[in-house]
């Protein structure tokens, strides 16, 4: 599959531009950007890519046959529907929405299009993520009754990053709170029934603090991620029997080692670890693999529609607290 990338963001610099040169059958050849400096680390990384300056563009050319978003959060939206328009295959940087209203017409676009348009959720694509999942739902820790989840880093001092603007869609939920309610609804296969406490902290009308107390049907979950304290995160499954921890759940092998570690009641310990995974390189395959058969997706619009309205629901609880 042919790939054009919309924009020279430093995450797709780092991370996404690899991942699709790397990934078996997939092959980056055109990068769109409005300042052709920052194209140049991305022509070092493929000789022959193509740099243009205009979207449009882009997206018009038929030798592309899908297109990863990795714009400020208020752009995913229009440039998605563009790029399933023009008949491509969407990978679009989460959150792919700003309400959990817009999904319905993403989706309905993917469906006229007959395309595969997916939020770039690359966590579910991780086989401790899939482990984690696996051991939960087989009663490994018994009877699941809490989660913790922590993500935290400190970008007070870029101010001119999308993340701190609300212009943009910015803040720290919707950046890094995807992760945390995103992670506990794919282990345990459960979605929240309430939301009774939300501290949110706000600067320039952007939340950069968020403390939340979700209720599952069967279990409560205690959530913390913030853009403006020291990096840390972790997430931490309770059960009767038993405790699962992630330590590095959500940049996988980028803050630290991918480890899974297991405790039972026994006081059984079992680590297991994921030293050379590359989860945007798999999330690039398994979209090509369901481009191309219609094969079951890890992270479908369904699936990014619900932790999206969990997001809504904190917003609004934290307007009452």
């Amino acid at each position: 599959m042919r790939w054009g990338i919309l924009g020279a963001s430093r995450f797709a610099l780092k991370q996404m531009a690899p991942a699709l040169h790397a990934a078996r059958g997939a092959q980056l050849v055109a990068l769109a950007t409005s300042d052709r400096a920052k194209a140049a680390p991305f022509v070092d990384l493929v000789p022959d890519l193509q740099v243009v300056t205009d979207y449009d563009a882009l997206l018009a050319d038929p030798q592309i046959d899908a297109i990863y978003i990795p714009l400020p959060n208020h752009l995913h939206v229009p440039w998605t529907l563009r790029a399933l328009a023009a008949g491509k295959h969407v990978l679009c940087e989460k959150p792919m929405t700003l309400t959990t209203a817009e999904y319905e017409t993403v989706a309905q676009a993917a469906e006229r299009a007959g395309k595969h348009c997916a939020e770039a959720y690359m966590i579910v694509h991780h086989p401790q993520f899939i482990r984690a999942r696996e051991l939960v739902q087989q009663g490994a820790i018994g009877k699941l009754l809490h989660v913790d989840a922590v993500f935290s880093f400190d970008n007070g001092a870029a101010i001119g990053d999308f993340r701190n603007k609300p212009e943009t869609g910015g803040g720290g939920l919707r950046d890094i709170g995807v992760y945390a309610f995103g992670a506990t609804r794919f282990v345990s296969g459960q979605e929240p029934v309430a939301i009774p406490y939300a501290n949110l902290r706000f600067e320039n009308e952007v939340d950069v603090f968020a403390h939340v107390a979700a209720a599952f049907p069967d279990f409560t979950l205690n959530a913390m991620v913030s853009i403006r304290m020291h990096p840390r995160q972790s997430i931490v499954f309770h059960g009767d029997k038993g405790l699962l921890t992630l330590t590095c759940p959500f940049n996988a092998n980028v803050h630290d080692l991918a480890e899974l570690v297991l405790e039972n009641n026994g006081q059984t310990v079992v680590t297991e670890r994921w030293p050379a995974v590359n989860q945007y390189v798999l999330q690039v395959e398994n979209f090509e693999t369901t481009a191309a058969t219609g094969a079951a997706y890890p992270c479908p619009l369904a699936f990014s529609r619900g932790t999206q309205e969990m997001m809504d629901m904190v917003f609004a609880a934290g307007q009452q607290t």
